[in-house]
């Protein structure tokens, strides 16, 4: 009996120490540790010493320490812990801290029964392998090969396993025989809280090179816009002055006016 009520006296005090941290820190996130190795947790918080505070529990003291806390529309995040949960507290920008965690990611082998971070294609294009049983492995990984040049040739690009499935025994067996590392080591964001709005990981994935484009192409369609309606924003207006001049002018040289208003006939 004793020992229970000090078992829950410890997880008192956790969920106390999260929830005081949920309501001291601006952002709150929850990262998803599954498949993450000791060793590069620790030289992740190293790295991240000062920038990210990471905090491990189990789901049931995240979800009481979420009950616990002040902060607005919180519990929404709860739908969010996914694998293996822990929760990150920061002050920084979210779309900085989704950049800064994909940046401090590493590649890995996949393994039996790990699930798919993407779609894992191979390649098509030559081996270094010659003719034998790898074929017969590639064959049962669902990947097309032959032989070219007295060596093992993949003839097509090969999906050999979709985002979220499990990778089985053999594809797992080919992939690290093709040196090919689709596993990626690191904490993975799934969702950011910051001023009462959850913000999911696809919200937080930003092409920076495709986004840019983007506004530069709507700020193209706008100025197109502005010009053609005549809109006499700060931007347009001298452009909008000078085609006015110039209509102006043409008007008159077609009705033989000259700059006195005074007709020439």
């Amino acid at each position: 009996m004793a020992e229970k009520r000090k078992i829950n006296e410890r997880k008192s005090v956790v969920v106390n120490e999260l929830a005081k941290l949920m309501d001291e820190f601006p952002i709150i996130g929850v990262v998803n540790m599954e498949n993450l190795p000791a060793k590069q947790l620790q030289n992740m918080r190293a790295s991240l010493r000062g920038r990210i505070l990471i905090k491990m529990a189990k789901r049931r003291i995240i979800k009481l320490a979420i009950e616990k806390s002040k902060k607005e529309n919180l519990k929404e995040l709860e739908n969010n812990l996914e694998g293996m949960p822990a929760l990150i507290f920061t002050k920084e920008n979210p779309f900085n801290i989704y950049k800064l965690l994909q940046k401090s990611k590493s590649s890995a082998p996949a393994k039996p029964g790990q699930k798919a971070p993407k779609d894992i294609v191979v390649p098509a294009g030559p081996t270094s392998f010659a003719p034998g049983p790898i074929i017969g492995e590639l064959g049962q990984a669902g990947i097309k090969a032959g032989i070219e040049g007295g060596k093992v040739a993949i003839k097509a690009d090969s999906l050999v396993a979709k985002k979220g499935e499990p990778i089985k025994e053999g594809v797992a067996k080919v992939l690290a025989r093709l040196g090919i590392e689709p596993m990626e080591i690191g904490l993975n964001l799934v969702a950011v809280y910051e001023d009462k709005i959850i913000y999911s990981n696809d919200v937080l994935t930003i092409d920076e090179a495709e986004y840019i484009s983007r506004i530069s192409e709507a700020s193209g369609y706008a100025y197109n816009l502005a010009f053609e309606i005549a809109y006499p924003g700060d931007e347009i207006i001298e452009q909008l002055l000078a085609k006015a001049h110039m209509e102006a002018k043409a008007l008159a040289d077609e009705q033989k006016i000259d700059s006195n208003n005074e007709s020439k006939e």
